[in-house]
């Protein structure tokens, strides 16, 4: 992971710690969505989001998205080490764990400079 795009990844994660710590799951969730974009194709980062946001769901009360997120939590470590991941997937266990997504413009910009090493 270049610099750029593990310190884009890293305060995402800070973010997310923050409000988890303050109660704000919902604001949590969303910036470890973007986490899981910027690292889904690395194991540790993109394991690292996913068990964020099963804390999260846990904290919420949701059992069905806390279960969501366990089964990610191995196949996104198994997709990210075979390197196939859907590009932009959020993660979140609102969505398929197959669909491919939109990826903002600054945060595609960051992946493909990675792409580019």
């Amino acid at each position: 992971m270049n610099q750029n795009l593990r310190k884009a990844y890293d305060l995402a994660i800070e973010k997310a710690l923050q409000l988890m710590q303050a109660g704000d799951y919902d604001e949590a969730h969303f910036h470890l969505e973007r986490a899981h974009v910027l690292g889904q194709r690395f194991v540790v980062p993109h394991v690292r989001s996913h068990w964020l946001m099963l804390r999260v769901e846990i904290a919420r009360r949701a059992p069905g998205a806390a279960l969501g997120q366990a089964v990610r939590i191995y196949l996104g470590a198994l997709g990210s080490a075979v390197g196939v991941v859907p590009v932009g997937n959020t993660g979140g266990s609102d969505v398929s764990m197959f669909a491919r997504m939109p990826v903002p413009g600054p945060v595609r910009l960051l992946i493909e400079g990675e792409e580019g090493r």
